[in-house]
């Protein structure tokens, strides 16, 4: 073996990806072999060989086992804002970065349409048309409503900038305080004034059930609240009890736990629309995820510094 030969096998390195698109965008850089692994069937060969790992959108289910014969990673890149599915499983000297901002237009659409349907009734006025039936009544309005954005960050203000247009009051909280928002220790006095509460933190330890039953008892009655953060950010059980009562309503994209049973009572609970995690499953984020990899890819390669690195808490 010569010298230029081996000097090409030190150097050559192997990518995970989650899709053929994220293969095809890579398919130009130098000295790389990409590997399409979707989640679906049996993990490929050459699973130790991997330095680099891009998960597909839905985490796959043997995620612990994957990453632990993964000896050879150097870095993880989500396509997901979350994280908590491989955090617990990295092995120390690991980077591991998300895809902050890919998401930011899917997900605060999302919600403006979710606050929109819940408000203005859709969801029983398309069961009426089903059944063919003309039920004229007054409904609510997202006009000079106090929107409460709990997890003010790159969604947050991507939310914010949607509705501009609506004519309504927008309160920020964060994890801390600063300028303009609100810290997370101020929401007992945040959530009775607020018509709209919007919860889109991260999850972790501290967020874990944050919208308990107290939580939600807070909410003025009439509130709606709208979860396109993480199913493990609410209590299901405190919140189907709260939906029973008929106090407050909900839009759901995601849901604890997930997905969701058929036989769920969530599912039948009054005053709730569920959608199955669909909020940053559009064109726009693939477009956005597809850019944000190669752009990584290309700093990793000649040793910059990388975006969205996760470091702390998150």
């Amino acid at each position: 073996m010569g010298s230029g030969t081996l000097a090409w096998i030190m150097r050559f390195m192997k990518i995970w990806v989650p899709s053929k698109a994220a293969a095809d965008v890579l398919s130009d850089l130098p000295d790389v072999e990409c590997v399409v692994y979707d989640g679906t069937g049996p993990v490929p060969e050459g699973v130790e060989e991997a330095e680099v790992w891009v998960p597909p959108l839905i985490p796959v289910a043997e995620t612990p086992e994957v990453l632990a014969r993964m000896t050879r990673l150097r870095l993880l890149q989500t396509i997901t804002a979350g994280v908590e599915p491989y955090r617990p499983h990295l092995r120390q000297g690991v980077v591991l970065c998300n895809a902050r901002g890919v998401h930011d237009a899917g997900t605060a659409e999302w919600a403006v349409g979710a606050m929109i349907a819940m408000l203005r009734e859709f969801p029983g006025f398309v069961r009426a048309q089903d059944r063919g039936e003309w039920t004229y009544h007054r409904t609510g309005v997202l006009a000079d409503a106090t929107v409460l954005i709990v997890g003010y960050g790159s969604i947050g203000e991507a939310l914010e900038r949607r509705l501009a247009g609506f004519e309504v009051d927008v309160v920020r909280v964060a994890r801390s305080a600063r300028g303009n928002v609100h810290g997370q220790d101020e929401l007992p006095e945040l959530l009775p004034r607020a018509d709209v509460v919007v919860l889109l933190v991260p999850a972790t330890p501290s967020t874990a059930g944050l919208a308990d039953a107290g939580f939600l008892a807070a909410m003025k009655d009439g509130a709606l609240l709208v979860n396109a953060a993480r199913g493990g950010v609410v209590d299901t059980d405190a919140l189907v009890a709260e939906l029973r009562t008929g106090r407050i309503m909900a839009a759901l994209d995601v849901t604890d736990p997930e997905p969701l049973p058929a036989d769920h009572p969530l599912w039948t609970a009054p005053g709730v629309l569920i959608t199955p995690h669909v909020g940053g499953s559009t064109p726009a984020s693939e477009r956005r995820a597809l850019r944000l990899l190669r752009s990584q890819l290309l700093r990793y390669l000649a040793g910059e510094p990388l975006k969205n690195v996760i470091t702390g808490s998150y």
